[in-house]
């Protein structure tokens, strides 16, 4: 009986010599089952950022804008409206423009950003639920979104967009888009130490 225990004492010391290293460090709570338990620390904490916005509403300004048809020149309000654990909506209110509403939520791989653009009646106009996903960890602050397959086949002339949002705390949050190898530009920022009134719902969204 000794001898068996002797033959397998070099195991034992192996297994207890291996638990003993150091400790693996813990893992963050899971999000919901529907996306991935293991989203990287700083898209996890861009994500604490973006929520701490949750119904408010600040005002702010194109501060670029390239190679782009689309008027940005009205007062410019950002709201951040509807706040789920995994899904943001945050309607952008460009005058009397009611018809974008920036959708970000957690996925599986990362994080997504759809841009859903309605008339005014609500229905959706020909060209929305365009957007993209991260391809890479990001910062706390700052997330980039590579367009996705969906986008290209609709807007094929989009398919090197990268959107970025970027979220400073107490300082402002931003939003950009570049379309690499052209000179199309936007970025327009808001300013979080002054929030105004949250503005109307956005159209087709009266009533939720």
């Amino acid at each position: 009986m000794r001898t068996r225990f002797l033959r397998f004492l070099p195991i034992l010391i192996l297994a207890a010599l291996v638990g003993c290293g150091p400790d693996e460090p813990p893992i963050a709570d899971a999000p919901d089952e529907e996306v991935a338990p293991l989203l990287a620390q700083a898209q996890e904490e861009f994500w604490t950022n973006l929520q701490a916005l949750c119904g408010q509403a600040f005002r702010g300004e194109a501060t670029e804008v390239q190679a782009v048809e689309t008027d940005f020149s009205g007062e410019m309000i950002v709201h951040f409206r509807q706040c789920e654990d995994n899904e943001m909506r945050i309607p952008l209110h460009v005058g009397e423009d009611r018809s974008r509403t920036w959708i970000v939520s957690r996925t599986p791989e990362g994080l997504r950003l759809k841009h859903d653009h309605r008339h005014e009646d609500g229905t959706e106009e020909e060209l929305t639920q365009y957007g993209g996903d991260t391809e890479e960890p990001g910062t706390g602050n700052m997330q980039e979104f590579h367009v996705d397959d969906y986008t290209v086949e609709m807007l094929p002339e989009a398919a090197t967009n990268v959107w970025t949002i970027e979220v400073v705390p107490g300082e402002y949050f931003a939003y950009a888009l570049r379309r690499e190898g052209t000179d199309r530009r936007v970025r327009f920022e808001f300013d979080l130490n002054a929030p105004v009134d949250p503005p109307p719902a956005p159209w087709g969204y009266e009533g939720t």
